[in-house]
């Protein structure tokens, strides 16, 4: 239990503390300005106050606190990826947001439940030994299991063989987890708030200044702020604003949608992943099936949510849950997702100089908060990039460096 709630429950009395001051007036200059109010950019933020002292930081969200991708997501938290690059960096996540309710004061709901990537098809089984394997190799719990231990760990599945995908086995991720999305941004837009970070919600950026190819301030909907160095960290709208920059990036934007059912008695512990069918879902701490899939087939700027989506998922789920036939969906919505060529983010250096990048995590960028706040807190601090991010640098594409996690990745989460 953090310490925090546990303090808060003593108490005699319970005051009401606001989290997040009051907008004030955009001062003239800071010395970092982060556009994109979502939980990477209010990490970074409280990072860069914490870890390296510097507080003369505005966040610029064009909406509200965190109502992008970061409200929109199924808050599903895992390092067993594929490569060698991707398992040490989510790795270093996962391990961060367990201390993280502690670390914030600030309760984030960290449920540990663990995660099963079920397998149709013999090559989904070869892949998934390949990812048990280089998971185990960097010290990371997974492991290949068969049916007998699939209907153990989760005895709700269908295991029945007269389907279109009988279940062969599945990747075993021991630490896999949810937490609320909502309070893992909260968490961190008070700890920054109380430590001098200014945070303006319903400011948009509408252009980037530069002087010799080096920035030197946004241009906003509320007037002109000069600053040292910018973090772009602002999801699905990536590529539009790299391109406000001045530069490219090799981002494709595309609808990805989600649900939730009305809620239920707590029933499925484990979180359930297919990549057949095309499907994950896990239970949340009020009841409900969250649950996605693929992303949408087509680019597209929009988070409208459509019929043809529901109902295959809807398809795909009474086939792992036969018996959740009467159940009714409460909501339904979608986010955007920036996602690249290799299915790995864009992250550090840009053809600009003092600008900055968070971008390309597709279906992913939840259980990369921490990390990602860490060390792009670390890159804008220092001006250098640090080994664990080099992988994910924007200039592979050129080099042919791609991490390919497609296999890691193949469908939301």
């Amino acid at each position: 239990m953090p310490f925090g709630l546990l303090k808060y429950g003593l108490r005699r009395r319970y005051p009401a503390r606001r989290d997040v001051p009051v907008a004030t007036e955009l001062k003239p200059s800071y010395d970092v300005v982060i556009i994109g109010g979502g939980g990477h950019g209010l990490a970074a933020a409280y990072y860069l106050a914490a870890n390296h002292g510097i507080t003369n930081v505005a966040i610029l969200e064009k909406g509200y606190l965190a109502g992008g991708n970061t409200a929109r997501n199924t808050a599903i938290i895992r390092s067993n990826y594929l490569t060698p690059e991707g398992v040490r960096f989510y790795d270093e996540s996962v391990r961060m947001y367990q201390e993280l309710s502690n670390e914030l004061d600030y309760n984030i709901l960290y449920s540990e439940r663990g995660h099963l990537t079920l397998a149709h098809t013999d090559g989904a089984m070869r892949t998934s030994r390949w990812r048990a394997e280089v998971n185990k190799h960097l010290g990371v719990k997974s492991e290949l299991i068969y049916p007998d231990e699939v209907a153990r760990v989760c005895p709700q599945l269908n295991m029945s063989s007269d389907v279109r995908y009988p279940i062969m086995g599945a990747l075993y991720h021991y630490p896999g987890a949810i937490a609320r999305h909502d309070a893992v941004a909260w968490g961190y837009a008070a700890n920054a708030a109380r430590r001098g970070v200014e945070i303006h919600q319903q400011t948009e950026v509408t252009g980037i200044l530069k002087e010799d190819n080096r920035v030197t301030g946004v241009e906003t909907n509320r007037g002109v702020v000069s600053c040292g160095k910018v973090l772009q960290a602002v999801a699905g709208h990536s590529s539009v604003m790299a391109g406000m920059a001045g530069f490219k990036l090799p981002i494709r934007t595309i609808p990805l949608q989600a649900c939730v059912s009305q809620p239920l008695k707590p029933f499925l512990d484990p979180i359930i992943v297919s990549g057949s069918l095309h499907v994950y879902v896990s239970q949340s701490d009020r009841g409900e099936l969250v649950m996605g899939g693929s992303t949408d087939p087509y680019t597209l700027y929009s988070t409208r949510s459509s019929l043809d989506f529901k109902e295959g998922l809807m398809g795909h789920m009474l086939e792992l849950f036969p018996f959740l036939s009467e159940v009714r969906l409460l909501r339904q919505w979608a986010g955007l997702a920036d996602m690249t060529p290799d299915f790995s983010p864009v992250m550090g250096l840009t053809p600009i100089v003092n600008y900055y990048v968070d971008s390309g995590w597709g279906t992913w960028g939840f259980k990369a908060t921490p990390v990602s706040g860490k060390r792009m807190a670390e890159t804008v601090a220092t001006g250098k990039v640090p080994d664990i991010l080099e992988p994910f640098r924007l200039d592979r594409f050129d080099t042919f460096e791609q991490v390919g996690e497609r296999g890691a990745a193949s469908v939301g989460h």
